[in-house]
């Protein structure tokens, strides 16, 4: 399922149209990503919980050459499925 198929399933389940499902449905993502920039948790119960994990700076090495490079710390977004959402897909 892509972007597209999931408003058309919102605007069918809701009884929107599929411009007013796009809205709400881009609305959900930015509203979960500025959760996440801000450093907090999206929790949706049932469904799972959305974070942030921060990653140490590392020394890695160029395959190719195999100069030693610096790699950056960094920040991941992680999602951690519910109980609910484990019980609906076994």
């Amino acid at each position: 399922m892509n972007k597209n198929d999931l408003v058309a399933a919102v605007a069918d389940n809701a009884g929107l149209t599929k411009a007013d499902a796009g809205k709400a449905v881009d609305s959900l993502f930015d509203s979960i990503a500025d959760a996440l920039k801000k450093g907090g948790d999206v929790r949706i119960v049932g469904f799972g919980t959305f974070s942030v994990a921060k990653r140490k700076a590392t020394t890695g090495r160029n395959p190719r050459t195999g100069e030693t490079i610096q790699i950056a710390a960094s920040k991941q977004p992680k999602f951690k499925a519910g109980k609910g959402l484990k019980d609906a897909v076994n």
